[in-house]
């Protein structure tokens, strides 16, 4: 089996790691969450990966066409006699912003979430779909144009 490996990107992806779970995200300076993105039909479906947040700490908001994505991930709550021993989840605030075209039905966004997965489906405003026109026959007499 070939593997393909790059060492940067493996650096690039260990040095987030270790800045990101030093540095926690705040409501003033969030960090991004990953998410992925696809057209499922006649809608759009945005998936972000938000595990060990609780529903209740993830905020949704849409103004002027722009939806916003707020969650807090919070420390695990640690009683007498814990010593933790490695901490390299990510803790702080997550967000992210999507600009939604006019294309996009905003009033109509479903969101649910499901093993540390909020999912977002984004209708196509009907006034976007595709259709076809009809052209009306006005005076079905063809004329001659002599030059």
């Amino acid at each position: 089996m070939l593997m393909r490996t790059d060492p940067f990107r493996e650096l690039d992806r260990f040095a987030q790691q270790f800045f990101s779970s030093q540095t926690p995200g705040t409501w003033s300076r969030p960090t991004p969450m990953p998410m992925d993105a696809y057209r499922q039909g006649d809608q759009y479906v945005v998936a972000f990966d938000l595990p060990g947040v609780s529903p209740d700490a993830i905020d949704l908001d849409v103004e002027r066409n722009v939806l916003t994505v707020k969650a807090e991930r919070r420390p695990l709550e640690t009683g007498e006699g814990v010593d933790l021993q490695v901490s390299e989840r990510p803790l702080g605030v997550f967000s992210r912003q999507l600009f939604l075209g006019d294309t996009l039905d905003a009033d109509m966004i479903e969101a649910s979430y499901e093993a540390g997965v909020l999912t977002l489906k984004i209708p196509i405003a009907e006034q976007a779909k595709p259709r076809k026109i009809e052209i009306a026959n006005i005076g079905g007499d063809r004329k001659q144009i002599d030059a």
